[in-house]
């Protein structure tokens, strides 16, 4: 297994989007929550389809009694996800959600990707999960990258941002541990599939 500095990691993905091919190349960014996926698809400025867009809605959630556990494997779209995912390797061109925070719900329609872009980083959770029907993700992807953060400062940012938007100190620490922790134990038992880990500690 490959292992990269967030450097080198911001350098491979340069290097990829000079490569002249015919299909575009799908990078996924895999971590626990906190772990920084979304900060590193930002400063590797290329194109990138988040998983968080196809959480299911906060209604659907409460129907199936899964609220509690929003960020679950089971409380995503992953049949939706994975469509996207392959358009894009047939070539097409795809519209997809953003999830919002603010809202926390889903924004339908904020993402356009071109098929014809040389590399579209893919950033979620799941990307390397073999139940709950994930596992129809890891072949529509080229690599899958594994973001390993010092959990002590991921802890942090996970607190902090459940916080920013809405909850107490107390309810922040609980999700973290109730809902966040178990979700990270899933996917770090994915970490052996990855293709190379960006070590960020």
């Amino acid at each position: 297994m490959k292992s990269y500095t967030v450097g080198e990691a911001i350098e491979r993905i340069g290097a990829l989007t000079q490569v002249a091919t015919d299909t575009t190349f799908l990078l996924g960014v895999v971590g626990p929550p906190g772990s920084g996926k979304s900060t590193l698809a930002e400063l590797a400025a290329a194109p990138t389809l988040p998983m968080d867009g196809y959480h299911f809605s906060n209604e659907h959630l409460d129907r199936l009694q899964l609220r509690s556990k929003k960020g679950s494997p089971d409380t995503f779209d992953c049949a939706g996800f994975a469509s996207a995912l392959r358009r894009l390797r047939e070539g097409q061109d795809v519209v997809a959600p953003r999830f919002d925070r603010e809202i926390d719900a889903a924004i339908p329609g904020a993402i356009s990707l071109r098929s014809d872009a040389p590399l579209i980083v893919v950033e979620g959770n799941y990307l390397l999960h073999d139940r709950d029907g994930w596992d129809v993700v890891r072949p529509l992807l080229d690599e899958v990258w594994y973001l390993e953060v010092d959990d002590d400062v991921r802890l942090q940012r996970l607190i902090a941002r459940h916080r920013q938007y809405g909850r107490s100190g107390e309810q922040a620490a609980r999700w973290v541990i109730e809902v966040d922790e178990p979700n990270a134990v899933v996917i770090r038992a994915t970490r052996c599939r990855a293709d190379a880990v960006v070590d960020s500690r």
